[in-house]
This record gives structure tokens, C-alpha cells and sequence, in this order.
């Protein structure tokens, strides 16, 4: 008889993005080492995309649980004068414009008044609920999983309560996170916030995470177990049942929401250089952009003369995002140019990895991602301020291109796949 695990979270298909995928693919692989999950979602929340396509990796007969959630995001649309329909970006990202005031109003109300998150209306009535729920379904493990972070509020309470082993899972840090500084927090909140944070790393018998610097960043903060188990691909995702060709031209994707901490400027001054000196250059040039992109991205764009090669694709279901990436030559690869830069590792870096082209990666040489990229052979990475490096290996990479003999990482990634991840997943469950 399988071992059963209560998931808390807040992704979940429909919702596309990043933030569904992790738990999402461990769901799918978890009954194969002998642990069956339940999951805990909200009935009607907000997500930033929907994406239908996922609905196939959903176990079958999988038990999943909907309780209704009120996030005061009608009140916030309203008061910024967006329709009901309008997604809410995440990470402070913004397509079309500069903040405005009414927007500076809302990150103040949103970081001093909704701790830890605009979700928290969702705790005591899903403690209500699931203690209920529990007492006759009872099971061996609860896993909550953030961002949002109101999902690990609900967890320690019913590890409190029922006396379950409770794995909290952090795939972002809480008050590490890039945008932590851009909430505009008063002293009160800031204090709050980090209280809440120490409680849950302190009182959790497992803390996981998907990178080793941001592990070591939580058991500073309080963590007492902390396990590294990183994103990964799914094999299943890169079986392509039909011919893709490459393009005829030098393209350059990006896939994912990119905002203004990930624009990086001076790739855009090397590409605007190289054209000017190789009238080909610019003529073979075509940089594709999948996804929500910040207003300053297309600012240097036009500043930089890139415009005219540029493609922007809104969203693409995951299916649809992966074959665009067979068709490029490289793949973008910016990390967040903030403090916190060498424990970032984006969920799209394991499938840009199965893609095997090569990957081209701003941000620290001695972070995470570059040990992957490295240990993998990959691609580049390439610090934040080294100009002369970033126009070297554009042009590194256009010869090889021009000359057919672009190379795609030769060292195994399979501890990458998710099937392993999960394996390693199931084997922290055991020792709970």
C-alpha cells in the first residue's frame, strides 16, 4: 500500500508559468516510488497565464482537493484602472510603462497589509478545512510549497494540530527575493516578515530548495534540515513527434517572463556593436522573446537598434515554447543582476539543457547556474559587467554558426531528469 502526501499549492494546471512546474512533474513520478499524492489548490485563483497543455501530465484518478480563495485582486485592478480580465504580472515586471503612482500605493499596501502575501485570506479557512479533511483521510507527509508563502502558514499549523511530518519547500526565497527591497516595507512589516520566515524554515522537519547557494542563505535564516533538489526536465516533454528545422537566421530565444533585474543591457550595446561592424551580422540576427517582456527591454531595444530583429511572442503553452527553442540557434539565458544573483537557478535552464543548444548565460561565473553550465558543458556564462566577454562569445558563437559547427553539451544530464529528482524527492519522504 502506497504511502500517502497532502500537497499545499497554489500552481496548478490551468496555471502556466514556472511556478506549476516543479511539483507538478514530481506529481506525476511520485507513485512510481511508492508514494501516492493529494493535492491542495485553491478552486479559483489568479494565475498570470493559463495553460491547458499540462493538463496531460496529471496522474489519472489523482485525489484533488478545491477550496474556494478571496484575493483582493478585483480591488487592486480596479484601483489601477485595469480590466477584470488582466493578468497580474509577476516580480514587479511591467510591459507597457513606467509605475505609476496609484502602483507605488499598491506595492506599499500589498507589502505592509497582505503578509506574507496577497494569498493569506486562504490560511485559516484552509487550517478549518483540512483539519477536518485529515482527521478522516489521514496521511503520512504534508508538503506546502512557495511562493506563495501562505501555503507554509497552513502547513505549520496542521503540523501543530495533527503532529504530521511537514517538508516546506521554498523553489524562491522569502525575504532574499529580488523584489523584497521594492515592496516598500515599514519596519513593523519588514520585522513580520521575518518572523514568519524564521518560524516556518525552524519548525519544518525538512526545507528543500533548488540551488545551493540559496540553501545556504536559509540556514542562516533558520532552516535546521535543508535538502538541495534542484528543477530538472522531463524526458517525456522532449519527445518531438515531428520535424523541426532550424532557422535560416542567428536566433536568439528567450522563453519566460524577463523583467527589468534580467535586462541586460550591455548584450544588447555588443549585439548593436557586432552589427555595426558586420553588416551580415545584422542581416543574420533575430532575437525572439517568448513570454511576458519588462518596458525596459524594448526601451533598449530601440535605443540599441534591435527592433527591426526582434520577435515578441506573449505566452506559449510549454509544448508550443519548447519547439520554438528547437528552432534557435542560442538560448538567452539572464539571470537577476541582484545581490542574491549566485543562488538563482530559472526553471527553464534544465529544459533549455534537454534542448541541448547552446545556452548563453549572464550573470556570476561562480553561481550556481554556471556550475551546472559548466559541469554540463552547455554553453557560456558570462559576468554582468564584462562587455569585452559578452561581445567575444557573440561572435564566438556567429562563426561557429556560420560555420556549421555550433556543438550542443556533451556530459550526461540525466540526474537532471525529473523521474531521478523525483527518486531523490521520495527517498527525503522515507526518511520522514
Amino acid at each position: 500500500m502506497k504511502k500517502k502526501v497532502l500537497i499545499i499549492t497554489y500552481y496548478w494546471p490551468p496555471s502556466g508559468g514556472a511556478g506549476v512546474q516543479r511539483w507538478l512533474k514530481f506529481v506525476k513520478y511520485l507513485r512510481n516510488f511508492g508514494w501516492e499524492p493529494i493535492i491542495y489548490t485553491p478552486e479559483n485563483p489568479e494565475f498570470p497565464a493559463i495553460d491547458n497543455s499540462l493538463f496531460k501530465d496529471i496522474p489519472e484518478n489523482l485525489k484533488i482537493i478545491k477550496q474556494p480563495i478571496w484575493e483582493p485582486y478585483s480591488a487592486y485592478k480596479k484601483f489601477l484602472g485595469q480590466k477584470k480580465d488582466a493578468k497580474i504580472n509577476a516580480g514587479f515586471l511591467s510591459e507597457k510603462e513606467k509605475p505609476k503612482f496609484t502602483e507605488n500605493i499598491s506595492i506599499w499596501i500589498r507589502g505592509n497589509f497582505f503578509i506574507p502575501d496577497a494569498r493569506k485570506f486562504w490560511i485559516k479557512p484552509s487550517i478549518k478545512f483540512l483539519k477536518k479533511y485529515l482527521s478522516k483521510n489521514p496521511v503520512d507527509i504534508i508538503v506546502s510549497t512557495g511562493p506563495p508563502h501562505s501555503t507554509h502558514l497552513i502547513a505549520i499549523e496542521l503540523k501543530k494540530q495533527l503532529n504530521i511530518p511537514w517538508l516546506a519547500d521554498f523553489r524562491d526565497p522569502w525575504t532574499n527575493i529580488d523584489f523584497y527591497k521594492d515592496l516598500k516595507l515599514t519596519k513593523w512589516a519588514d520585522n513580520k516578515h521575518k518572523k514568519l520566515e524564521k518560524k516556518v524554515l525552524s519548525n519544518a522537519d525538512v526545507v528543500t530548495t533548488v540551488s545551493w547557494h540559496l540553501s545556504d542563505d536559509l540556514k542562516k535564516l533558520g532552516a535546521k534540515n535543508i535538502k538541495v533538489i534542484t528543477n530538472g526536465f522531463d524526458p517525456d516533454d522532449f519527445i518531438i513527434n515531428k520535424k523541426i528545422s532550424e532557422s535560416n537566421k542567428f536566433l536568439i530565444t528567450h522563453i519566460g517572463a524577463i523583467n527589468k533585474d534580467r535586462n541586460p543591457e550591455l548584450f544588447w550595446k555588443a549585439l548593436e556593436e557586432i552589427s555595426n561592424e558586420n553588416k551580415n551580422f545584422k542581416k543574420d540576427l533575430k532575437i525572439r522573446f517568448i513570454g511576458k517582456t519588462d518596458y525596459t527591454v524594448l526601451e533598449n531595444l530601440k535605443k540599441y537598434n534591435l527592433i527591426e530583429n526582434t520577435e515578441k511572442i506573449d505566452y506559449l503553452n510549454h509544448v508550443k515554447a519548447i519547439e520554438h527553442c528547437y528552432e534557435s540557434v542560442l538560448l538567452f539565458l539572464p539571470l537577476n543582476n541582484t545581490i542574491n544573483a549566485s543562488g538563482i537557478m530559472p526553471g527553464k535552464t534544465y529544459e533549455y539543457l534537454a534542448i541541448k543548444k547552446p545556452i548563453f548565460c549572464i550573470g556570476p561565473t561562480d553561481g550556481d547556474c554556471a556550475k551546472i553550465i559548466k559541469e554540463t558543458k552547455a554553453g557560456c556564462v558570462v559576468d554582468f559587467s564584462d562587455y569585452s566577454g559578452i561581445k567575444n562569445n557573440i561572435i564566438k558563437y556567429y562563426n561557429l554558426y556560420k560555420n556549421k559547427k555550433l556543438a550542443s553539451n556533451t556530459n550526461s544530464i540525466k540526474k537532471f531528469s525529473r523521474i531521478e529528482l523525483t527518486k531523490e524527492l521520495s527517498k527525503i519522504f522515507n526518511t520522514l
